[in-house]
Formats: structure tokens, sequence, C-alpha cells
């Protein structure tokens, strides 16, 4: 739809108006992804209009509006769970908790298992550490605003029981169909998603990172989401070390199920520890030219960001700034991922 200056809205309300209007188009919705017969371009022309009029902030705020209004079947569809959140202190005490409550979606893989969804509303962070934060690494920085518009993300790292269904394999060291799926490489993750795709008929890929560290943070600007420092009766990670003035505590020398410790305030669990977590960026050693807007960063190398941690390292290893790599082939009893459903695109530099 091509549009003259003279023809074009000049108002939030024309522009609204406009998109539950086209001209000679009619919408179609399927919860939780919105599918529409209009031509991408012509889609993508629009939206950056409205953009380029509102400026980012007010343009996230009004596209979640929109969607609302659109299609209000989209957010009845999803269901609610209710949850409980820790806060702990430098010492590893917990010092408040908080019932929470999140929206979700369910996607059935066959044979009684399942993938829940978790919605992440948009918004603006600080991605990165501050120069101040314990065990830093000079890769976390420079710290940046990031906004990050909607998408859905995994309550739980992606299990041996869902890869099997997709993939009809299992290549994991630690077996048990509620154990995160590890030993898979950045290719296997990928095609994962690309399958699972396939299944549904929603898009399915790995998260950017900034998306990963947003989802992690959930809006705290703390180490970790659960306060300065973590425990191992919150994390699964080598107990051997500390980070803080936090105890020494358990070393499982493998895998938990997946949900086993508290989650962050967005719903989403073992965003610390447990596996490390492919994301489609390739890596870059520092955020210096990162995109602002939560796309993917991606060039042409061959070396993959991981995020989270994992149970053989140490804690500081598990923050929510820090920030790991592998080559795209490489697949380690440590490494596993978690898949987001959404409409954002990468960039390619």
């Amino acid at each position: 739809m091509e549009l003259e200056p003279q023809d074009r809205p000049q108002t939030m309300k024309e522009w609204l108006e406009l998109l539950k209007n086209p001209p000679s188009r009619n919408y179609t919705s399927l919860p939780p992804t919105v599918k529409s017969p209009w031509p991408r371009r012509k889609l993508i022309k629009i939206v950056a209009g409205v953009a380029v009029l509102m400026g980012i902030k007010p343009f996230v705020k009004f596209l979640a509006y929109v969607f609302a209004k659109i299609f209000p079947n989209l957010s009845s569809s999803l269901k609610t769970f209710k949850f409980e959140t820790v806060t702990i202190d430098a010492r590893g005490n917990i010092t408040n908790r908080q019932n929470r409550q999140a929206k979700y979606f369910v996607e059935d893989l066959g044979n009684g298992v399942t993938l829940e969804m978790i919605q992440i509303p948009g918004g603006t962070f600080l991605m990165g550490s501050p120069a101040g934060e314990k065990e830093r690494e000079l890769n976390e920085g420079p710290q940046h605003q990031v906004t990050v518009p909607s998408f859905f993300v995994g309550k739980y790292e992606v299990t041996q029981a869902q890869y099997q269904a997709i993939m009809d394999s299992n290549p994991s060291y630690f077996k048990g169909r509620k154990q995160p799926v590890e030993q898979v490489s950045w290719n296997d993750a990928v095609e994962f998603c690309k399958r699972l795709s396939q299944k549904t008929g929603r898009t399915y890929r790995l998260p950017g990172e900034a998306e990963w560290e947003y989802a992690c943070r959930a809006g705290t600007t703390t180490p970790f989401y659960f306060g300065e420092t973590i425990t191992t009766d919150l994390v699964n990670y080598d107990g051997n070390y500390t980070y803080a003035s936090a105890p020494k505590g358990q070393y499982r020398k493998q895998t938990t199920d997946v949900g086993s410790f508290p989650p962050n305030a967005f719903g989403l669990y073992d965003m610390h520890g447990n596996v490390w977590e492919w994301c489609q960026d390739t890596w870059h050693d520092s955020y210096k030219g990162a995109p602002v807007n939560g796309r993917a960063w991606i060039d042409t190398s061959s070396i993959r960001l991981m995020r989270g941690g994992s149970w053989p390292y140490a804690p500081h290893f598990c923050r929510s700034a820090n920030r790991g790599w592998a080559k795209i082939t490489d697949a380690e009893k440590n490494v596993g991922f978690r898949v987001v459903c959404g409409i954002l695109t990468s960039r390619t530099s």
C-alpha cells in the first residue's frame, strides 16, 4: 500500500484506523502469532512510518496498544500462571518474597509433550555491566540503552523430552526427560527451531543477545535477578566458588530438572546456571556499534554467543551481563538453549 504525502495519517488515531482498516485487505489472526496477507515490504513501510513519526519509546507502547485493539483475541487466548520470586542480600539471605503472575501459551508437541512460551512485555533497559560490578569482563561494555519489542520466550530451557519430540533424538550426556537437552551445537539448536516452526506453523528461533539479557534481568539492575549474589539453593552452578559474601554450597556435577529453582519476575526459570544458552548473535568483543533496537547482531563469523553460565562454572559466569562464546559446531554437556517466538528480524553487519 503506497501512500502519497498528502494522504498519510497525521495523528495516532488516524494511523490506528489505517492499520485496522487497510484498503481492500482483511487481517487474519492466529493467536499468539499473527499472519497477515499483506506483502511484508508494504507492512514494513507502514510500521517504519509510524516509528519515524513517533520515536522509538512511544512507538513500542503504541505497538502494544495497536495489537491489543486489532487482535483482542490475542491476549484473551493466553493463559495466566502465578509464581513467587525471591530477593537475597550479598550474604545470600532471602530479604523479600513477591507473588507475581505472567501470561503464556502452550504448544502441543505430541505424545503428552508441551512447550510453554512466556509473554515478555516490550521495554527499554541498560544492557551490559557497570564498571564497578564484581568479576566484570571488558566485553560486557560499554553499557548502552536498548529498546526491545515484546516477544515470547520459553519458560524453561528446551528439555530432552521436547528435543526428542521434534528431532527424534536425544544427544544429552545426562539423561532425564525434564532435564535440559545438552551436547547440542548452535547448528543443532537452529535446526530444532526450523523443525518446530514447520510443525507449529509459527516462527521459532533462538533469542537475540539483547532479548536474552532483557528477559533475564526482568527489570533488575543487580548482577543477578535474585540480587547481589546467588546461592546453590537458587541456581545450579559449582558451589565450591562464591560471589560477594555468599557462602559456599553444593556442587551437583550435572544438570538439574528445569524449573527446580525460583523464577525471575517474568516467570522464566534457570536463566542463571544449569546450561549455557545459545543466542542468535555472532561474537563481538565489545558493544561498540551494537544495535539498540533489540535485534540480533550478526556478521559472517562462525563464533556465536552463549549466555547464563552453567553447572560446572563459578557463579560470576552466571551473572545477567556475562557473555560466553563457542563455535557453531561445538556441542558440550553444559550447553543447551531456549527458544523465542516473535516477529523480530536480525540485522546483518
